[in-house]
């Protein structure tokens, strides 16, 4: 059993940063990668920003200069600092991890989303 618990959303103004958090716990033998996902009412999910294991980041380019993704390997948690907002980032967040559990299987779990409303 994994679970993925997310922190950190909330209401701010066009402008304003807020930071996201999320924390893996339960039977996780290696995480590969985590990662943000974003769904905007009435839209699909997007992939906001990538961390894999050796570090490496991607961003979708909306987000690029202005969202940063970090992780605490020690922690199994993920963050994501969202600089800059704009009404546009208005959605449910979620977390994303991909990662290999005691069993030796290997899924992609998510978690249970987070709101960011970015309005004046």
């Amino acid at each position: 059993q994994v679970q993925l618990v997310e922190s950190g959303g909330g209401l701010v103004q066009p402008g304003g940063a807020l930071r996201l958090s999320c924390v893996a716990s339960g039977s996780i033998k290696s995480i590969q990668a985590m990662a943000w996902y974003r769904q905007a009412p009435g839209k699909q999910d997007d992939l906001v920003a990538v961390i894999s294991s050796d570090g490496s980041t991607n961003y979708a380019d909306s987000v690029k200069e202005r969202f940063t993704i970090s992780k605490d390997n020690a922690k199994n948690t993920v963050s994501l600092q969202m600089n800059s907002l704009k009404p546009e980032d208005t959605a449910v967040y979620y977390c994303h991890a991909l990662l290999t559990n005691w069993d030796s299987d290997e899924y992609d779990y998510r978690g249970q989303g987070t709101q960011v409303t970015v309005s004046s």
